[in-house]
């Protein structure tokens, strides 16, 4: 079984996450990890798009947004990578050396509550599991930094009071998570599946007439 029919629909919240071509660092500096992060903010605003958190890695980023209508993240993914690219092309003077990112954006739709409260936690631990850091408070790249230290613009650009946020949110960061449910999300990551209950995910996939098509023999698994 491989990855459904990507879906693009308002009113639900989307993990969406993309990678650089090869998996090659393109992160390498402050600089370009700042550069990212005003193309991010630029897209938000140009868009109207609710930024809930982030995380940017290396090699790769962890975006959780909440569009309001149909077709609202493949616009906005579209413009924030192709910018990025560009920018990055120049900063790093290699224009006209290929791509930056893989190829499309990898998404999935997340049940509210419990279930995007473990995926929340998820993107803003990928510092700690890669032992980049031994805090996140040490990590400057993601929401988590941004609603501690950042500047009041930064603060008014995440979403932060568009879900309901469980109350030990801080202690459930500092817990290592369940192997399982580490499995589900990252399972979810690789193969675009909808991530929550099962009756849930069941609905959602009837709902929008998704199937999981087969994945192609030979083609290996990537990790999150």
């Amino acid at each position: 079984m491989g990855r459904p029919q990507r879906t693009d629909v308002g009113g639900y919240v989307y993990h969406v996450l993309n990678r650089a071509n090869a998996r090659v660092v393109i992160f390498n500096t402050d600089q370009e990890y700042q550069n990212f992060e005003q193309v991010l903010f630029d897209a938000v605003e140009k868009f109207k798009m609710r930024l809930i958190s982030y995380c940017l890695m290396p090699n790769h980023f962890h975006l959780v947004l909440y569009p309001e209508h149909a077709g609202e993240i493949k616009k906005f993914m579209h413009w924030l990578t192709l910018t990025h690219t560009q920018r990055w092309h120049v900063h790093t003077k290699t224009i006209g050396h290929g791509h930056v990112y893989q190829g499309r954006y990898k998404s999935f739709i997340v049940e509210t509550d419990s279930y995007l409260w473990a995926l929340l936690v998820y993107v803003e631990r990928n510092p700690l599991r890669a032992r980049l850091v031994k805090s996140l408070k040490d990590w400057k790249w993601s929401s988590y930094y941004k609603r501690l230290y950042g500047t009041a613009p930064q603060k008014k650009l995440l979403a932060t009071d568009s879900i309901a946020w469980p109350d030990n949110y801080d202690k459930l960061l500092s817990l290592n998570e369940e192997k399982g449910k580490l499995e589900t999300i990252r399972n979810s990551v690789n193969r675009g599946k909808p991530y929550g209950s099962s009756s849930w995910t069941g609905k959602v996939l009837k709902k929008f007439g998704l199937e999981m098509t087969e994945r192609r023999r030979g083609r290996p698994k990537k990790g999150s």
